[in-house]
């Protein structure tokens, strides 16, 4: 069952409004979550604000953000002026530009969320705007208010729908050039090319969600079934041992037996 919406609001291009709602494309409800509790009563801990010199708790009414400027020196800001610089409407996605869709890398993507048209009478309104970015292989820019921040937004036409992306700020993306410059020019050895490409080739499979199950929480899922039934715990499997790195490895070697293994069945 499809979740419920978490924002309403309006999609708008020009004069040109329909009514729309979103939800995240993804979610952690599945994901295990954990309470922190006292080992020796087992009630649940609480956390809550204390002052750092007094150590006594802070009231919520006596808390305000503060700009670090240097040691021990904050400039306070109050909540009517962090207000003041936001969007006036935070329930309007007004289209302000369109880019080719191809232009924004993916670093840029941050967190998809599914807009839908809110009634059938926006229905119209809601595919002209997104055909029209389909026909010309454009996405749309806009600002909105997610998540207690303003955010810069990308709208893409997917199938009979619309992905809205929040976009990372432009100081959170760091420049590739700083990272990979540092990687030396010389081509690779043809042969040992030859090797990888093939062993890609074997190792080639259909995508499917299941290829990025999370092993993790299935495992503590055991773990907990067993301690509610009164079971113990299953003993730990001891790691291999990782190669030392005195170890000098032939790649061509190396690559010949992993073709070598691919021969044989794995076990999935």
């Amino acid at each position: 069952m499809a979740p419920r919406s978490f924002w309403k609001g309006y999609l708008k291009l020009s004069l040109v409004t329909c009514p729309v709602s979103m939800m995240p494309a993804t979610g952690e409800g599945e994901k295990l979550r954990f309470h922190t509790l006292n080992a020796r009563t087992g009630n649940r801990v609480v956390s809550r604000y204390v002052d750092a010199e007094t150590g006594k708790p802070v009231a919520e009414e006596d808390e305000v953000k503060g700009y670090p400027r240097g040691e021990d020196d904050h400039v306070l800001l109050e909540d009517d002026e962090i207000a003041s610089v936001a969007l006036e409407s935070a329930r309007t996605i007004d289209i302000d530009m369109f880019v080719p869709a191809d232009s924004i890398g993916w670093i840029w993507y941050d967190k998809p969320h599914y807009l839908v048209p809110d009634d059938p009478i926006g229905e119209e309104a809601y595919g002209v705007i997104r055909d029209a970015m389909g026909a010309t292989g454009t996405v749309g820019i806009s600002r909105l208010v997610l998540y207690r921040r303003e955010r810069a937004v990308m709208l893409e036409p997917r199938d009979k729908g619309i992905v809205l992306w929040t976009l990372r700020y432009g100081d959170e993306v760091r420049p590739e050039a700083d990272y990979f410059d540092r990687i030396g020019d010389e081509k690779v050895d043809a042969g040992l090319l030859k090797l990888v490409t093939r062993l890609i080739e074997e190792r080639s499979v259909p995508w499917e969600p299941s290829l990025v199950a999370d092993p993790v929480q299935e495992k503590l899922l055991d773990i907990i079934a067993a301690k509610t039934k009164g079971r113990k715990r299953a003993a730990r499997a001891k790691p291999e041992a990782p190669a030392t790195a005195g170890n000098v490895i032939n790649i061509m070697e190396a690559l010949k037996k992993s073709i070598a293994s691919e021969s044989k069945p794995r076990r999935r």
